[in-house]
């Protein structure tokens, strides 16, 4: 199942260090970075690199832009559950907004519906508690497709 394969592959990164724009396994990656690295270790070439981006690029996006869930609308399966009944599914990428008028600009792959594997700043790639915290945050739930 796809889902437990990219859980897989998220937990090799497991203890990279933080990198911002970086994606290389153990060397440095930030939470694209990560979601990058699990993508070419399922399917191999990424579909599309990502341009340059600052640290505060979501609050820089043109009004009405979502860089980020654009990319993943374009990649992804969209997961169609509302989001306050959503119980997330290994493998599941998590899209993140810090602020309700905000593009989303964080993400992480689920390992079930109380955990999750993601990069942060000043940090390394973990896997912690899908607290009540990231809940209220949770701005995109998306599933990595079949391979053809």
């Amino acid at each position: 199942m796809i889902g437990e394969e990219a859980v897989a592959q998220a937990r090799l990164w497991l203890g990279t260090p933080y990198r911002h724009q970086a994606s290389l396994h153990g060397v440095g990656c930030d939470c694209l970075g990560l979601l990058r690295g699990v993508w070419r270790g399922l399917y191999g070439d990424e579909p599309e690199r990502p341009p340059p981006y600052g640290a505060t690029w979501a609050e820089s996006a043109p009004a009405g832009a979502d860089p980020f869930r654009e990319a993943a609308v374009r990649h992804l399966l969209p997961v169609e559950e509302p989001l306050p009944a959503y119980r997330p599914a290994p493998g599941d990428v998590l899209l993140f907004a810090f602020r309700a008028h905000l593009p989303a600009r964080h993400c992480a792959i689920a390992t079930g519906p109380d955990a999750m594997i993601h990069a942060h700043d000043r940090a390394e790639v973990t896997e912690v508690a899908l607290t009540p915290w990231w809940r209220r945050h949770l701005a995109g739930a998306f599933r990595f497709p079949p391979r053809p």
